[in-house]
């Protein structure tokens, strides 16, 4: 059989159901191969949408989502995508195309160092050099991509080894089980939190995997003790339980932030330092905190972040162990801690998020906005954020009940993630309602994704928040120097007119009262839909005003 042939019963082998992509010249032998399977080809616009789609298809499943692309500016523009992935630690496997080994070594058409560009934004990259090496180095990406924590794989097929002759089988994937957590350690935590006067729990990224949210919120309740998730952890604990105290990381003068300044203790949970710095939420007591890290990998190191014991192994299982040993401990005696004492900050943040539900105004403020998308969307849909201004309010305003329902790029921070991802949700997930929200900045960048979810008749919703302007930058600057800011205004398409030249359902929202209806609607759709919402983003410096300067990366 020829090379390309393998490679594909390799991916078959793997469990591959679709794969995103632009195939090119240099990769057709692959193409043609994939003819006669039955994984499915989703062909893209642009292979930045492709890697979006893979990344929130990575997320969602926990397998490794596939992207391909050819060589040279094809590889180039699934850069942002991929990189993306890896930093918000997505399982992706991205197959690039290569022109032939014989001419790598000199100045050629199309022919560059794409796997030596793919290095430093992923956890592996490696060209197929000989056809005999197809099956070892596609089980080796898949087996890196979804070995916690999950990242980008990168396999290099170029055309002349793609066109060999082999004959080989590939090598059937193994389920390796994760080490478990060290019980000295454990042992040790559990010391720490009998000791505490004041803890608290921190959930981020690695904190969202199913199991590890059911023994994390069983901590909580074994303790007492309040949880505050990052942007990408939302939904570790449901919204719903008293124990939750939302989402930290806007503003530096945030009520949730603030608690992290009197805690003695924290016990983080899952935690990425790229989703949130340490210096912003560990500020005061700094000689009197505790940190307990438990995640897959040992602490990153960061003055800032200086654990006292590190629980490191598979994180469901530290937090079972530890769950079993407190409840061991501590029989009759539980919870610890009170959670009541926590009860004026829950109530706090509560009604603040529902001060402006009523809000007939309009443009719509951000806040009425998402009160009425977090009414219509049910626990277990899915909304994608893409990056802007509007991110920032979806992140302190939106809240979860369940675990990868808000889906954020916030390692790598990419515009223009929200709506090619919502393609590779909807995919997964296509009994579920998936709604994106993006700036009108950042939907412009991926905009013709939108003829892709036409042609297959995907049911995704694009809500666009339109300001004509670089909103979240505006933000920034105006923090930053006294209310000043370059010139970021630009001009915008009707876009009511711009989904039906797609063929697609589109409305622009002109009053507050539209919106859930025109969500009602765009869910009937059987494609794709897109809302214009018009919001007024006078809003962001009344809410630094209130919270404290907007500390979080862009």
């Amino acid at each position: 059989m020829k090379a390309s042939d393998l490679f594909v019963r390799c991916l078959e082998a793997e469990g591959v159901e679709r794969i995103f992509g632009v195939p090119g010249e240099e990769n057709a032998d692959f193409m043609i191969s994939l003819i006669d399977s039955k994984i499915d080809f989703v062909l893209c616009r642009h292979e930045q949408g492709a890697a979006f789609a893979a990344d929130a298809y990575g997320r969602l499943t926990g397998k490794a989502g596939v992207c391909l692309a050819t060589l040279g500016p094809g590889v180039t523009n699934l850069l942002t995508g991929i990189a993306d992935a890896n930093m918000d630690r997505a399982p992706v496997v991205a197959i690039i195309g290569q022109g032939s080994t014989k001419r790598k070594h000199k100045e050629s058409h199309q022919i560059m160092d794409a796997i030596g560009m793919c290095k430093p934004i992923s956890k592996w990259a490696q060209s197929v050099l000989a056809s005999e090496n197809i099956t070892e180095i596609v089980r080796k990406a898949f087996k890196v991509a979804e070995t916690e924590k999950p990242g980008l794989c990168v396999i290099e097929l170029p055309e002349d080894v793609a066109r060999e002759e082999i004959d080989d089988t590939p090598i059937p994937p193994t389920k390796a089980r994760r080490p478990g957590a060290d019980h000295k350690a454990v042992a040790m935590a559990a010391d720490l939190i009998g000791d505490a006067k004041n803890p608290i729990i921190l959930a981020g990224n690695g904190a969202i995997r199913k199991r590890a949210a059911t023994q994390l919120t069983r901590l909580a309740h074994n303790l007492g003790v309040g949880v505050v998730n990052t942007f990408m952890g939302k939904g570790a604990i449901s919204k719903d339980d008293e124990h939750c105290l939302y989402t930290m990381g806007l503003g530096m003068g945030d009520y949730n932030n603030l608690a992290f300044d009197t805690a003695d203790l924290i016990i983080s949970c899952g935690y990425d330092l790229v989703e949130y710095a340490p210096k912003a939420w560990n500020r005061a007591n700094k000689e009197g905190k505790t940190i307990i890290h438990m995640d897959f990998w040992t602490a990153e190191v960061d003055r800032d972040y200086t654990p006292t014991v590190e629980i490191v192994g598979d994180l469901a299982d530290g937090l079972w162990q530890l769950n079993e040993l407190i409840e061991d401990r501590h029989q009759g005696s539980l919870p610890l801690f009170d959670i009541k004492t926590r009860g004026n900050l829950r109530a706090t943040l509560t009604e603040d998020f529902a001060a402006e539900k009523d809000d007939t105004g309009f443009p719509m403020k951000p806040q009425k906005i998402l009160w009425d998308v977090r009414q219509f969307m049910g626990p277990s849909d899915v909304l994608l954020s893409d990056v802007g201004a509007h991110k920032m309010w979806i992140s302190r305003y939106y809240q979860c009940q369940e675990p990868n329902t808000c889906l954020i790029s916030n390692g790598f921070c990419t515009m223009g993630f929200a709506m090619p991802g919502s393609i590779g949700a909807k995919m997964d997930l296509p009994e579920k309602n998936i709604l994106s929200i993006s700036g009108d900045a950042g939907f412009l960048m991926n905009v013709q994704e939108l003829e892709t979810a036409v042609r297959r008749k995907l049911n995704i919703v694009a809500m666009v928040w339109v300001d004509g302007e670089y909103g979240l930058i505006k933000w920034k600057q105006q923090d930053g120097f006294n209310g000043k800011h370059s010139d970021l205004a630009f001009g915008n398409p009707d876009f009511a007119k711009l989904a039906e030249a797609y063929g697609m359902w589109g409305r622009d929202i002109t009053a507050a009262d539209q919106l859930i209806p025109a969500l009602t609607e765009a869910f009937r759709q059987e494609g794709p839909a897109l809302i214009a919402v018009p919001v007024d983003y006078s809003e962001n410096t009344k809410l630094t005003a209130r919270l404290g300067a907007i500390e979080v990366p862009i």
